[in-house]
């Protein structure tokens, strides 16, 4: 099956609402649509969400196990199959989640059909502090869960990982700040090695970014002066399947409605 995916960080579920993301919802062709750091309780999603969900639009939500933080969510032009909660595996390697990280809001995954796709949201961190320390941990318990999935699958969210030189504009800058430290990078190759694809950079190679994340500080929009952390990761036959890709940038400053934009992928 053919299948259009995108997947934003929202940066706030309501703000996001009022800025535009109703709009875009209304407008794109896109089947399955991932949000990170949502902020807001199932509730409030929902009631937010309403335009798009008396529409049509299925909503999979995993609220914040902290006040206006983190939040994720699957919204479908279908119903999934299933869905899950939190990361993690167990020793059998069936899903089981991870204690630590299932009630934060930070991992949801859902399946339609032979296909599961998981919209993830990991936390900045700061090197050298116990944040650093914990997101690592949650790094791991992905990749556990990545690991051992055999279906189809297609994880993809905000890591807050610049993978390589190319996929931050002031790498110099950056390269003992966490998001570009050699231990972060270093999980996204294992990743890649285990069989995944990076398919946004599969097909944009070579190239600076296309960067999804932009500070609201400064010229940095105007400038092209951003990172690209938004990754769709693809593993099993629909890695194949990946034919384009666009970094869904809007026209100016004014017209964005999160300081990411969506990163959408059609699958062949």
């Amino acid at each position: 099956m053919a299948y259009i995916i995108s997947t934003v960080n929202v940066n706030g579920v309501r703000a996001a609402a009022g800025k535009g993301l109703l709009a875009w919802l209304a407008d794109t062709e896109t089947d399955i649509v991932c949000l990170q750091e949502t902020r807001a309780t199932d509730e409030q999603t929902r009631s937010v969400l309403a335009p798009a969900l008396d529409a049509g639009w299925y909503l999979s939500n995993a609220e914040p196990g902290v006040k206006g933080r983190a939040g994720v969510a699957i919204l479908s032009r279908r119903e999934p199959d299933a869905v899950r909660i939190g990361v993690g595996v167990d020793e059998a390697g069936t899903w089981s989640a991870v204690e630590e990280f299932a009630p934060l809001g930070r991992y949801i995954e859902a399946d339609f059909d032979d296909l599961t796709v998981a919209s993830v949201y990991v936390h900045t961190g700061e090197a050298d502090t116990p944040m650093q320390d914990e997101k690592y941990r949650f790094l791991d318990a992905i990749g556990a869960r990545m690991t051992a999935i055999a279906r189809d699958f297609v994880i993809m969210g905000d890591w807050n990982v610049a993978h390589t030189e190319l996929d931050i504009k002031n790498w110099k800058g950056n390269v003992k700040n966490s998001g570009f430290l050699p231990q972060e990078r270093a999980w996204v190759t294992s990743m890649l090695a285990a069989g995944y694809r990076d398919v946004v950079r599969d097909l944009h190679p070579g190239v600076p970014g296309p960067y999804s994340w932009h500070s609201y500080r400064g010229r940095a929009y105007d400038n092209d002066a951003g990172w690209r952390i938004d990754y769709q990761l693809a593993r099993g036959e629909i890695a194949s399947r990946a034919k384009q890709a666009v970094v869904e940038r809007a026209a100016t400053y004014a017209e964005r409605w999160s300081d990411h934009a969506p990163v959408t992928v059609q699958y062949r």
